[in-house]
C-alpha cells in the first residue's frame, strides 16, 4: 500500500470519528436543544443555511471524490482494466440489489421516489470501521474496500446528475459546458472558474454539488494531488461533520420512532443497505472470482462478506440522497431513520464478520 493511499485511508478514518461526534451532537440538538430546524432554515442570502451547506460545502466534498476518482484511473487501482473490474462489477452489484429490493419492498407506493438511498456506501464510516480493526484486516481488504466505495460514488454521483434533477435549464447548462472547456485549458484557475461552474450547474437545476465533481476529474494529476492534499483535511473533517450536523437530527418524540417502525420506506431501506449490500457486494465478486477475477494481494476470500456488509453503512450520500428525493419533511425524517438503522447494522455485521475472519 502505497503512503498516498495510507494518507488518504487515515484521513478517512479520522474523518469518521469526527461525522460521528457532529451525528450525536445533531440527534442531542434536535431532541433536547433550541430549534434546531429553525436554525439550519435561516435564510442567508439567496440561500438558508440547510442548503449552504448541502448545495454549498458539499461541493468541496465532491470535488475530492472527484480528484480521487480522477487520480485512480489516471495512475492508480482503476488504472488497468483487469485489476479494475473486479471491485468495479463488486459496487455494481453493491448498488443493483440494494435497488432491486427497495423497489420490491415500496411496490411504488409513499417513498418511492426515494429508491437511490440504500444504494450509496460512506467511504469515511466504512474506512473508519476498517481502521479499528487495526492489523486484523489485511491491506488488500483496506484497498478492496476503497476501490469498491470510489466506484460506488461514480454511480451515485451520476444517479443525482441524472435522476435527480429538476427543471433543467438548457441556457446554464450551456453555460456550465463553456465553463467546463475553460478549466480544462486554464486548469491553474480552477478556484474562479469552478466558483462560476457551481453557479451555472446551480441554476441549470442540476445538483450544484456535480460542479465539484467536474472539477475534480477536470484537474491534471499534477494540480490535483496538491489541491488534494491541501482540502481532504478540510472536507474530512469540517464540511462532511457539518453536513451531518445540519442533517442527522432527528426528533424521536411525538411518536415519529413508533411511525417509523411501521412505515415501508424505513424497512425498504434498512433492508437495501444490509441485505442489499451484503448479497450485491459479495454476490456480484464471487460470480467474477469464478469468471477468473483475482482478489488483492494479501486478501483472503473470508474477509469478502465482510467488506460487503460494511459497505452497507450508506449514512452521508445516503442522507444526501434522501434529502434530493422527498419533499415531505416526514418522508426524509423516516428515510434518516433507515439510514441510520441501516447503516448502524451494516457496520456491527461488517465489524463481526471481519474480526471473525481474521481469528479463523
Amino acid at each position: 500500500m502505497t503512503d498516498r493511499i495510507r494518507e488518504f485511508l487515515h484521513d478517512e478514518a479520522a474523518g469518521g470519528l469526527a461525522i460521528l461526534a457532529a451525528t450525536i451532537a445533531a440527534l442531542l440538538w434536535a431532541n433536547l436543544g433550541p430549534d434546531y430546524d429553525g436554525f439550519w432554515h435561516t435564510e442567508l442570502g439567496p440561500l438558508d443555511l440547510h442548503h449552504w451547506v448541502n448545495d454549498g460545502l458539499m461541493a468541496l466534498f465532491f470535488l475530492i471524490v472527484g480528484l480521487e476518482i480522477k487520480r485512480e484511473v489516471v495512475d492508480g487501482r482503476l488504472q488497468d482494466a483487469r485489476t479494475a473490474a473486479l471491485p468495479a462489477l463488486a459496487a455494481v452489484g453493491g448498488v443493483v440489489a440494494p435497488i432491486v429490493i427497495f423497489v420490491a419492498l415500496v411496490a411504488g407506493g409513499e417513498g418511492a421516489q426515494g429508491w437511490a438511498i440504500a444504494c450509496a456506501t460512506d467511504i469515511a464510516f466504512a474506512v473508519g470501521l476498517i481502521a479499528l480493526l487495526g492489523d486484523r484486516v489485511s491491506d488488500g481488504t483496506r484497498v478492496f474496500l476503497l476501490a469498491v466505495a470510489i466506484v460506488d460514488d461514480i454511480i451515485a454521483i451520476a444517479i443525482i446528475a441524472v435522476f435527480y434533477a429538476e427543471g433543467v435549464s438548457l441556457t446554464w447548462l450551456l453555460a456550465a459546458a463553456a465553463l467546463v472547456v475553460v478549466i480544462k485549458l486554464v486548469p491553474r484557475l480552477w478556484l474562479p472558474l469552478g466558483v462560476l461552474l457551481w453557479i451555472a450547474v446551480h441554476e441549470s437545476g442540476v445538483h450544484a454539488t456535480i460542479a465539484g465533481v467536474a472539477v475534480g476529474l477536470l484537474l491534471p494529476l499534477a494540480i490535483g494531488e496538491r489541491v488534494e492534499h491541501r482540502l481532504h483535511p478540510w472536507s474530512a473533517f469540517v464540511v462532511v461533520p457539518l453536513f451531518a450536523l445540519a442533517n442527522a437530527g432527528i426528533e424521536f418524540g411525538g411518536g415519529a420512532l413508533g411511525d417509523a417502525l411501521s412505515s415501508t420506506l424505513v424497512w425498504a431501506i434498512v433492508a437495501g443497505l444490509v441485505a442489499g449490500k451484503l448479497l450485491g457486494v459479495s454476490g456480484a465478486t464471487l460470480a467474477a472470482l469464478r469468471g477468473g477475477g483475482t482478489l488483492p494481494a494479501g486478501m483472503p476470500r473470508r474477509e469478502l462478506y465482510g467488506v460487503a456488509a460494511a459497505a452497507g453503512i450508506g449514512f452521508t450520500v445516503s442522507l444526501f440522497i434522501a434529502d434530493l428525493a422527498f419533499d415531505d419533511p416526514a418522508l426524509v425524517e423516516r428515510a434518516k431513520i433507515g439510514i441510520f438503522a441501516g447503516s448502524l447494522l451494516s457496520g456491527l455485521l461488517g465489524w463481526a464478520v471481519l474480526s471473525r475472519a481474521r481469528r479463523v
